[in-house]
């Protein structure tokens, strides 16, 4: 069993794409109506798939088991998702210690951009970037699989 850790945020500004290294279109399904626990098919620059499940977030861990599929599997499973997918394109950014990954939201989604960072342990120190806004890590509104099932970009509480 693997543990992911990570913190999401909002993005503020667009101080990031100076330190862009590699970016990739990512379309997500889910095939649970569920989000805890979530089982997701990602299929990432249509040349590899993903079947990914993930247990119910504990603070800012859960568990989460990821394999690898036939790309052909992973766009049929897709299919099988909707309407419950989502579009994004991922961008790595380094910074500090750590490799952000901003997702740049598209479709139903359009605005909304977050950033990640994993960690490997939860009290684990991260260098926040000046580009990064307000933590959402903890509101559920932001999560990929709530997002799947509401379009639109969530309302700023």
């Amino acid at each position: 069993m693997g543990i992911e850790i990570e913190r999401k945020f909002l993005v503020s500004s667009d101080g990031w794409r100076s330190g862009v290294t590699s970016s990739a279109a990512f379309r997500q399904g889910y095939l649970s109506n569920n989000a805890n626990p979530t089982v997701r098919v990602r299929v990432v620059d249509d040349a590899q798939a993903f079947l990914t499940l993930k247990g119910k977030p504990v603070g800012l861990a859960r568990a989460e088991f990821e394999y690898e599929i036939p790309v052909e599997d992973g766009l049929q499973l897709m299919e099988l998702a909707r309407p419950n997918v989502i579009e994004k394109r991922r961008y790595l950014v380094p910074h500090g210690n750590h490799t952000w990954e901003v997702d740049v939201f598209e479709g139903p989604h359009e605005g909304l951009v977050t950033a990640e960072v994993e960690m490997g342990a939860l009290d684990e120190a991260v260098e926040i970037p000046d580009w990064v806004g307000k933590d959402v890590s903890n509101d559920d509104r932001y999560a990929n699989a709530s997002l799947s099932r509401n379009p639109g970009v969530p309302d700023e509480r």
